[in-house]
């Protein structure tokens, strides 16, 4: 492939990526204009009604408020700093008024937002408001400027990384060092930290489920410490993020999470820029800088609606007399933020944070890239711009990007950098020890997916729920429950155009009710940690508003979530239930055809696997008949007619 054909690839993703924009626009207004205000409370994409706390003058000189709402406070919410909103009133004639703001900080009742305006308009004060998240650009538009970046690099390293990646140069290695061994990890995940350590451009760690990749991940990052002052690390989920802080912390490493505190978590708050800015010692100077600027404020609102020419004047002088705080506050603050930049060792984000200006013109010799596979290569791009090598880390057999238009997936947006990558067999290590799922939950992934590379470590092989002579379906570690001929017919929400099925999940709280009947008769005393997972959001939200009408032996649960497998995601519990929600006449099986995500949700038990599905509609697609033969094969498999009353 020629230097012409790879910028010309590029140029076609940055096309996908625009009609990709163009659907998740057009999804988005959608669930706005068809959806109830009660579903857009229910999906946390509405808060209504809201009050006004307070209201100062903020950040360059925008109009800032606090906002708490005031009913469905329990409801989860997709409120974060950085998104753009949109205030609003519903009058009593109907009419309705709005203005755009974006979002500073967020806590779980409470926002504080930036207006685009010095001053709010009348008919905030007057009938019910709410807030709805808009839109946000951000994330295409740093991805389509990265791609800009990468079509026209020329004779730099950018270029250079650009044909690797492309297949039209080879990736190199210096000499591997045997010496470097550490003695907590396996074989396998040390001969991945030195070929990372060797790397000239990239290098690939393949972590299967349960093999111990972030550890593998920051063990190289500690090492590779030892000749870089500082490297960057990213992942494409605040959730990973935090994980990656955290393992990092742990080690002894410095580490400056980058994000609003908002989207971090709050152990690791200390940690972000706003935290480590708080515990400095000039700290002290800033916040009475903001203080003085916050009375200059309050005295020049005095003459808010007095319009004297002496009142103007002096209004202007409190005005300005705040602008001259807000300014020195922000001069010391950059001064403190630039010093922490400088002197930690990892700077630890998501790749759209990475474009902070206080990152502009920093470079680093490694970016540590982990989840790859849930990332968009243009969303790679961001940060790796920055870098000279890149170190990806995932598992391109588990979730995949969200990619919401079906041509753009079908023409190679969904394609990621890991999947370009992992075909480079020189620059791919797999950790092939997993210390999560006994063997027999292990095996069908194992054969599906991974050629059977992987082994089951001793401490896990042979776990079970009950070491006891039992041959009841309760103490196999798999049953698949066969709902064929049952009629449970799936329906549709016709708001959220999502699945859900009550006659599966009634099954799942029966299945459950006595199974943990069966452990209580046993007399263990070790309290076992369950998950429930569906594909579906609407199974999800059925299962949880259902789950209280359900008494369960709480001495013998430590945990009980429910979650889509998105939600799941790096998690693990002794038992797992799957609710696969699709039962119908034509074989329709849409979402669950996405079989990265089922490897993720069957690989996410450690001892126990019950899974319930319709083989009618499921059993002609290729890896549900497999799944199927092999639950057959091994006595896994019953019907939900034994349920039946």
């Amino acid at each position: 492939m020629s230097d012409t054909s790879a910028i010309l690839r590029l140029k076609k993703l940055k096309q996908l990526l625009i009609i990709e924009r163009e659907e998740d626009y057009y999804q988005y207004k959608e669930q706005f204009l068809k959806a109830s205000i009660e579903n857009r409370r229910k999906n946390g994409v509405t808060w209504y009604p809201i009050k006004i706390n307070s209201e100062e003058l903020g950040y360059a000189d925008l109009l800032q408020l606090e906002v708490e709402r005031t009913t469905h406070i329990d409801f989860a919410h997709q409120f974060g700093s950085g998104k753009n909103i949109t205030l609003f009133s519903n009058q009593n004639n109907n009419q309705t008024f709005e203005i755009n703001g974006t979002i500073k900080a967020s806590q779980k009742n409470k926002l504080k937002i930036l207006i685009h305006s010095d001053e709010l308009p009348d008919w905030c004060y007057e009938g019910k408001l709410g807030i709805n998240i808009q839109f946000d650009d951000n994330s295409y538009n740093e991805m389509q400027k990265a791609l800009d970046e990468v079509i026209k690099a020329d004779n730099n390293r950018v270029a250079e990384l650009r044909e690797i990646l492309e297949g039209n140069a080879a990736f190199t290695f210096n000499k591997i060092d045997e010496t470097i061994i550490v003695p907590q990890l396996n074989l396998s995940q040390n001969r991945a930290i030195r070929k990372t350590l060797a790397a000239n451009e990239v290098s690939v760690i393949h972590g299967p489920p349960g093999t111990g990749k972030t550890t593998t991940l920051v063990n190289a990052i500690r090492i590779c410490l030892q000749a870089e002052s500082q490297v960057l690390v990213c992942a494409p989920t605040n959730t990973a993020v935090d994980l990656l802080t955290e393992k990092l912390l742990e080690l002894g490493i410095t580490v400056l999470r980058l994000g609003h505190p908002a989207r971090i978590s709050e152990d690791l708050i200390k940690s972000s820029v706003d935290g480590q800015l708080q515990q400095h010692k000039n700290f002290h100077e800033i916040k009475n800088l903001r203080k003085n600027a916050e009375e200059y404020f309050k005295m020049a609102g005095k003459y808010k609606r007095v319009f004297g020419k002496e009142d103007a004047q002096q209004r202007t002088a409190f005005y300005t007399e705040a602008k001259n705080c807000l300014r020195e506050a922000r001069l010391l603050e950059d001064y403190i933020i630039d010093d922490l930049f400088n002197n930690v060792q990892v700077i630890c984000c998501t790749p759209v944070a990475s474009t902070n200006r206080a990152l502009n013109k920093k470079r680093f010799n490694t970016l540590f890239f982990d989840e790859a596979s849930q990332a968009l290569e243009p969303m790679v791009w961001i940060p790796l711009l920055k870098c000279k090598r890149l170190v990806l880390s995932g598992d391109h057999f588990q979730l995949p990007p969200v990619v919401k238009n079906l041509q753009a997936q079908k023409e190679g947006l969904g394609e990621t950098l890991l999947d370009r990558c992992i075909k480079f067999e020189n620059a791919v290590s797999l950790l092939n020890k997993q210390y999560r799922m006994n063997s027999p939950i292990m095996t069908f992934s194992n054969s599906y997916f991974y050629n059977n590379e992987l082994q089951a470590d001793d401490t896990v092989k042979d776990s079970v729920l009950a070491d006891v002579d039992d041959e009841s379906f309760f103490n196999k570690p798999i049953e698949f429950i066969d709902t064929a001929g049952c009629s449970f017919d799936e329906a549709q929400n016709p708001e959220t155009l999502s699945s859900y099925n009550t006659g599966e999940g009634n099954l799942v709280f029966k299945h459950l009710t006595q199974l943990l009947n069966w452990y209580t008769q046993l007399n263990y005393t070790t309290a076992i940690d369950i998950g429930v997972i569906s594909p579906y959001k609407e199974q999800v939200n059925w299962l949880k508003e259902n789950r209280t009408e359900h008494e369960f032996p709480s001495e013998k649960i430590s945990e009980f979530r429910i979650k889509t497998i998105d939600g799941f995601q790096g998690e693990e519990c002794d038992i797992i239930y799957i609710s696969l929600v699709r039962s119908n006449t034509e074989q329709q099986i849409g979402f669950l055809s996405d079989i990265r995500r089922m490897n993720v949700a069957i690989t996410r038990a450690k001892k126990k696997l019950v899974i319930i599905g319709d083989s009618a509609t499921i059993g002609n697609h290729p890896f549900y008949k497999s799944f199927i033969d092999y639950c057959e094969k091994n006595n896994y498999y019953r019907s939900a007619w034994e349920f039946s009353e």
